[in-house]
């Protein structure tokens, strides 16, 4: 073809499923209407929450403990799993930066300060027993 014919040329229509649709860029939402969005949010949770309780009041009761000794059991009993918790997560910690750690000097060190931690986790979890016998004597239970 030579030039004019090109520029004459129409190019044929494509199937309608070899169309593209043309690149719009995304529409970003502008700071103000995010903070109305938020906003909504926060007022729709605010009515939500505050129309039950309005409409039924009557007093709910948490916990109930007969005695002083049953709430000191609760505590040694929480307290002991919170801190074995941690103690596993630092032996966790430990082991990982111990095998992942190969050759390097510090990561060794820290695997040593995590166990050693672990360690003091651990002491301090079967010594919660004897803390709450301290304080069942204080308070006289």
């Amino acid at each position: 073809m030579r030039l004019n014919q090109l520029l004459r040329h129409q190019p044929t229509a494509c199937p309608p499923h070899h169309r593209v649709a043309p690149h719009l860029p995304a529409r970003t939402p502008s700071p103000t209407s995010r903070h109305r969005a938020l906003m909504l949010l926060g007022l729709v949770l605010l009515v939500l929450l505050t129309s039950e309780r309005t409409a039924h009041a009557t007093p709910t009761v948490l916990a109930i403990a007969g005695s002083v000794e049953e709430v000191l059991g609760n505590v040694r009993n929480w307290l002991m799993g919170i801190l074995a918790a941690l103690a596993t997560v630092f032996l966790t910690i430990g082991g990982v930066r111990r095998v992942f750690g190969g050759g390097d000097p510090g990561e060794q060190e820290k695997a040593k300060e995590a166990f050693k931690a672990a360690g003091f986790g651990y002491a301090l979890a079967a010594l919660a027993p004897l803390v709450v016998t301290v304080l069942k004597g204080l308070v006289g239970a």
